[in-house]
């Protein structure tokens, strides 16, 4: 697969950031051609290096997952030596992420004024926990704290017990999703203006338009709740226990709700007056759950899906782990987890994302990066000669071995 087939090709990223919200916007857009080029800090590097165990060979699979497709170059950005090198880089390129708490840019002499002084054009993305303004801006914030401060765990789990997290960092990759959004559009922007953007990208409001439902039911006065698999507003819609294990079935309609009592065998469910309609069934979820339960248990739970999705075409599907979602017949035909040659470790597994143009490319042409891998080459591209670049590796812009043992 060539750059030249994909959207982004031409596009250079500076990435500061750590861990998942930078890493995956990054991510994201090195998926689709733009040079990420991810600046770390020397010897130790980006925190999520370190995310485990699991490790294989020293290295955290988390880390991979986020950082598909880049360029790890070490500068050490309290030499002020290395941040001259950061301004050359910066003078180039297009897009400038970090995610330092409010004030730390600044300090660093990295912020947006300093570095649109250098390139004016630049999309400059700042991202952090609360924002850059409010009472809140100062605090650090990471997903765990999010999820709970958006409202997203207080709907999350069963009822009458504690709150759960979403078992993801969810609003680390909303917060990346978003963050890809803005740079895109602003880049977009871009060629229609010819002017560079700065955008404020706090976390905690990254999540609160996904609450969608449930922010709908505190409009009409009501207190969401959590009600473990089920949904406020569809019935059923939830997870069901089976003779051997559990299903999901989405019922988002009544053309689909007798369909299902019919491949259920149970017409006498389309026919009660607590399930008539979908309002009906959400007041009386409880006894739905009962009566779908029964005929459930059965039959196995591959055997149910035989029957209620692939022959009554009524939406229903296994709850897989981890290890099945990644390898299942539609994932294989679908090359969404392929792999890619990494320099120590032979090939590493890559999660593909999932875009599929007709009219270009994507795809990640690189392995995530050892620590300073591309040192020397990036800024040999700058312009750099050898013996420059043995000047700057003196003068500790790549860091000292004092890092490297820390």
């Amino acid at each position: 697969m060539g750059h030249d087939d994909r959207i982004l090709d031409g596009i250079t990223v500076l990435d500061l950031s750590t861990f998942v919200t930078g890493g995956f916007c990054s991510a994201m857009l090195a998926n689709q051609g733009a040079e990420v080029i991810k600046i770390e800090q020397p010897g130790y590097g980006d925190a999520i290096r370190h995310s485990g165990p699991p490790f294989i060979d020293g290295e955290s699979p988390y880390y991979w997952t986020v950082n598909y497709g880049k360029r790890s170059l070490e500068l050490d950005l309290k030499n002020p030596r290395a941040v001259e090198t950061l301004y050359e880089l910066a003078a180039d390129a297009d897009i400038f992420i970090q995610n330092f708490r409010p004030g730390t840019a600044e300090r660093l002499d990295v912020d947006y004024e300093s570095i649109a002084e250098r390139n004016e054009d630049i999309i400059y993305l700042a991202v952090s926990a609360f924002g850059q303004t409010g009472p809140w801006r100062e605090r650090s914030g990471y997903d765990l704290l999010i999820q709970g401060m958006s409202g997203i765990m207080s709907v999350t789990g069963e009822p009458d017990r504690q709150p759960v997290k979403v078992g993801l960092p969810m609003t680390d990759l909303i917060t990346a999703m978003w963050a890809a959004f803005g740079v895109t559009t602003a880049l977009y922007r871009r060629e229609l203006t010819g002017e560079g953007e700065y955008i404020d990208l706090g976390m905690l409001e990254s999540a609160l338009p996904w609450l969608t439902k449930q922010a709908g039911q505190v409009f009409a006065g009501n207190k969401p709740r959590r009600m473990a698999t089920k949904d406020p507003v569809l019935a059923p819609y939830q997870t069901f226990e089976t003779k051997d294990g559990y299903l999901n079935i989405c019922i988002l309609n009544e053309k689909l709700w007798w369909e299902l009592c019919e491949v259920l065998d149970r017409p006498d469910l389309a026919e009660h007056e607590h399930f008539e309609t979908n309002a009906d069934r959400v007041e009386h979820i409880e006894e739905l759950e009962t009566e779908i339960e029964a005929t459930l248990a059965e039959k196995t739970t591959d055997e149910w899906i035989e029957i209620i999705a692939e022959e009554g075409g009524v939406p229903a599907g296994p709850v897989y782990d981890v290890e099945e979602a990644l390898d299942n017949p539609q994932i294989d035909a679908r090359d969404a987890v392929t792999e890619i040659d990494h320099p120590e470790l032979g090939s590493v597994p890559v999660i593909e994302h999932p875009l599929k143009f007709e009219h270009a490319e994507s795809g990640f042409d690189l392995p995530p990066p050892l620590l300073g891998e591309h040192n020397r080459t990036v800024l040999r591209e700058l312009g750099y000669s050898d013996a420059e670049l043995d000047e700057l590796e003196a003068v500790g812009v790549f860091g000292t071995e004092s890092d490297a043992d820390d």
